[in-house]
């Protein structure tokens, strides 16, 4: 696999496909920010070149790490160190690092980055419910198991993983078709990538949403999602997948370049990605 020409650190994101990233945009603002003499970059990866990819990372000194991106969250697990038990608890890892050692290792950003937007509200007692059940759906559950809702609504394909994503979190809830209706919840997340570029729409009914119900989307590729639009058209709250997509990076890029990204310019790189 081929190694990035310049001869400085360099971190990078992996996925299939992965030409959608906005992650080197939001890396390399940080990095130009700092005046770092590192890059970041893409790398497609296909599911079965994974190993290959790991091993070749693993012998590359420039190379820092890398986030990760569908269909690679499960998966990747199979190839680095676990020291903060992330198989067992997110069951997902999005973000390849070193340690002090020089190993790799692997951890979840995602919750964390799910999370930032919603501190300042009170989801005590709420009910939710979650589009799809890969990786992303469990580091967004994850965050729930913490945030003392009420109960839990998976929208899902396999019933059966999903019953189990419940259970491995501790919450309550149930389980419904892809295609089926909305209750009256308080928060709404989509965790699949429908309605992302490249990906078949996401094809859901807001109206049984209460006018004070919260909608979230990940997908941040197209910003504007068929979902979001149809929120806003109802007067209901939503936070895009920049934010949760910038809180995360902002996560990895502290563990991938061992400084704090500059927060403060947060204004200038969303315009920077919707341009």
């Amino acid at each position: 696999m081929e190694k990035p020409h310049a001869a400085r650190p360099y971190a990078e994101v992996i996925g299939d496909p992965i030409a959608h990233s906005k992650s080197p945009l939001i890396h390399g603002f940080w990095l130009r920010q700092l005046g770092m003499d590192a890059e970041y970059r893409t790398a497609h990866v296909t599911p079965d070149a994974l190993g290959a990819y790991i091993d070749s990372r693993r012998d590359d000194p420039l190379w820092r790490g890398c986030n990760v991106t569908i269909p690679h969250k499960l998966s990747v697990m199979e190839h680095v160190a676990d020291p903060g038990d992330v198989r067992t608890s997110i069951g997902a890892m999005n973000t390849i690092a070193r340690d002090a050692t020089g190993a790799l290792f692997g951890t979840n950003t995602d919750a964390g980055g799910f999370y930032a937007p919603l501190g300042q509200s009170d989801f005590t007692g709420a009910n939710v419910a979650v589009i799809g059940a890969g990786g992303a759906a469990r580091a967004v559950l994850f965050a729930l198991s913490r945030m003392d809702v009420a109960s839990v609504t998976i929208h899902a394909r396999n019933a059966l993983k999903a019953m189990g994503l419940l259970a491995s979190f501790g919450l309550k809830g149930q389980v419904r078709g892809m295609e089926d209706s909305l209750g009256e919840v308080d928060l709404l997340v989509n965790t699949s990538p429908l309605g992302m570029k490249g990906f078949d729409p996401l094809n859901v009914d807001l109206s049984p949403l209460p006018t004070s119900a919260l909608v979230y989307d990940i997908v941040y590729a197209p910003l504007e999602t068929a979902l979001l639009k149809q929120a806003r058209t109802l007067g209901l709250d939503t936070v895009d997948g920049l934010e949760m997509l910038i809180g995360q990076a902002a996560l990895a890029f502290e563990i991938f370049f061992d400084v704090a990204p500059p927060r403060d310019h947060d204004d200038e790189l969303r315009a920077l990605l919707i341009a």
